[in-house]
């Protein structure tokens, strides 16, 4: 199935338990303190914004191309080997693959990518790293082959 939105990428597990939390931090509380109504009040917010317009379950096209929804498998300039789903920061904490934003300086690097392609992208201490994208697959194949 191709994503025909531009909204982010969310595992239906994912999707799933923002649901739940949006849910939970909707329910009157009991919050005495104005910082724990303001910290609750911004995280609905937060979570409102990522479920409007969120692509939920869909793979992208299975082309190799870099891209939210994609597993990927890196080699650093240094030899090291990563393998990582490029989906929203809501998806950690959900099985042990790690989890990059498409919005983070690696994500934002890696868009578009081609198996081969190297890259590089700036660390906060302003040095370059460079990563070459080995493999781009959709999630649920590495689901599949996880099992």
């Amino acid at each position: 199935m191709t994503i025909v939105s531009s909204g982010p990428w969310l595992t239906p597990e994912a999707h799933a338990r923002l649901v739940r939390e949006l849910a939970t931090l909707r329910r009157p509380g009991t919050d005495d303190e104005i910082e724990h109504l303001l910290h609750r009040q911004a995280r609905i917010r937060q979570i409102e914004d990522t479920l409007r317009g969120a692509v939920v379950g869909q793979d992208p096209p299975d082309d190799g191309i870099a891209e939210p929804g994609m597993v990927l498998t890196v080699e650093y300039d240094d030899g090291d080997t990563e393998t990582f789903l490029l989906g929203t920061r809501d998806e950690a904490g959900h099985g042990a693959l790690e989890v990059y934003s498409p919005d983070s300086p690696l994500g934002r690097a890696l868009h578009g990518a081609k198996p081969g392609d190297r890259r590089e992208y700036r660390v906060p201490s302003g040095g370059a790293v460079g990563v070459t994208l080995l493999d781009a697959k959709p999630y649920s194949r590495h689901r599949e082959g996880a099992r």
